[in-house]
């Protein structure tokens, strides 16, 4: 049963928690300014396509673990006529050569990797000298209320949501990371528990 849930539950769930209307306005605040040669760490389901520009866009690669979520994003990519590079495979070791893009993509993708700062780490590995990391993201709430009830609720969330966790930190990863941070918002989003709706968007550069 767990199985069949992680390759075919979870991918469903994924997309249509993420693809919610309050989600997409975000969406289309952050991932409209990637230029360049772009990568879209945890592209699966597609939901960004229709927010890339593609007269700013010189190539667009995308990567994912999931099977089904792939095949939506290679649909979503072809429907909207973008020469995509999707391929399988986890953000802690990407198979990319180093410093091939100018901006790498993250959206609520940091929440479910194993190993958060090695997935980091591999982001300033690729990202050209100059490049971005756009990222939209959920995670710790700074209030202590939900916090505590993020802390409950995130081992039974982490079964249900393919390793979501609802604890992890957002801008202070990325500096942790060694990125300066552009924070350009955080808030709870509107109709969502707010132990689940804490997000943070913005735009991080490797600190020289």
């Amino acid at each position: 049963m767990n199985g069949w849930w992680e390759r075919h539950g979870v991918p469903r769930l994924i997309k249509c928690a993420c693809s919610q209307g309050q989600i997409m306005k975000v969406r289309s605040k952050v991932v409209p300014l990637a230029r360049g040669r772009v990568l879209e760490l945890g592209c699966g389901g597609g939901i960004n396509m229709e927010f890339y520009r593609p007269g700013q866009i010189e190539s667009f690669s995308g990567l994912d673990p999931s099977p089904e979520l792939l095949a939506m994003s290679h649909a979503a990519a072809a429907a909207r006529g973008i020469d995509a590079d999707i391929r399988g495979g986890v953000g802690e070791a990407m198979p990319f050569e180093s410093a091939r893009f100018d901006t790498v993509v993250t959206t609520f993708t940091l929440c479910s990797v194993t190993d958060q700062a090695a997935v980091l780490a591999e982001i300033r590995r690729v990202l050209k000298p100059g490049g971005t990391a756009l990222f939209l993201e959920h995670g710790a709430a700074p209030d202590a209320g939900v916090a505590k009830w993020q802390r409950r609720i995130e081992p039974i969330w982490k079964r249900i949501g393919g390793n979501c966790h609802l604890t992890r930190p957002i801008g202070d990863a990325y500096e942790k990371a060694g990125f300066s941070v552009d924070r350009q918002g955080a808030a709870y989003m509107p109709k969502t528990p707010r132990p689940f709706g804490w997000v943070e968007y913005g735009a991080a550069r490797a600190a020289r």
